[in-house]
């Protein structure tokens, strides 16, 4: 009885190409000789990493769009669900682009946070409109007024 030649295979597609041992190397390339869904699905995910590498947010979003029809008439349901949720989001996806250099991420993932901390500590708030203000002291670093009560 003959083994699948996927057994044992899982993380030669999961990994980078980059990162795979010269075991998984050679799995890896018997595998890409078959014409298997798992085979289609792991050549669409290396080839979507291209995405990451374009200067340009108009390239980009032409690289993206081919992508997602490629994706779409591959009859694969996963990565046509992936790539509808792509479209979807299209514009925030070349948002990364044009923001790349003025915006640091840094920054982003501090007011992320800070909106958290914020947001977890207003659940106790009856309204929307007294979080709001919440967030718009700590966020604004707006002074507290000197009528608000203060707990002992």
């Amino acid at each position: 009885m003959a083994t699948s030649p996927c057994k044992h295979s899982r993380f030669c597609l999961l990994k980078r190409l980059e990162n795979l041992t010269a075991k998984q190397e050679v799995t890896r390339a018997a595998l890409l000789k078959f014409n298997l869904r798992s085979v289609r699905v792991y050549l669409l995910k290396e080839n979507f990493q291209w995405f990451w590498r374009y200067q340009s947010h108009y390239f980009a979003g032409v690289f993206l769009d081919r992508w997602v029809t490629m994706a779409l008439l591959s009859r694969l349901e996963p990565m046509a669900h992936i790539a509808r949720s792509l479209r979807r989001h299209r514009p925030l996806l070349l948002n990364w682009f044009r923001a790349r250099g003025i915006i640091a991420l840094g920054a982003v993932e501090g007011l992320n946070n800070k909106l958290k901390v914020v947001t977890k500590r207003a659940y106790g708030f009856r309204s929307f409109r007294k979080a709001e203000v919440a967030l718009y002291h700590a966020l604004g670093a707006l002074p507290e007024p000197d009528s608000a009560h203060k707990f002992c």
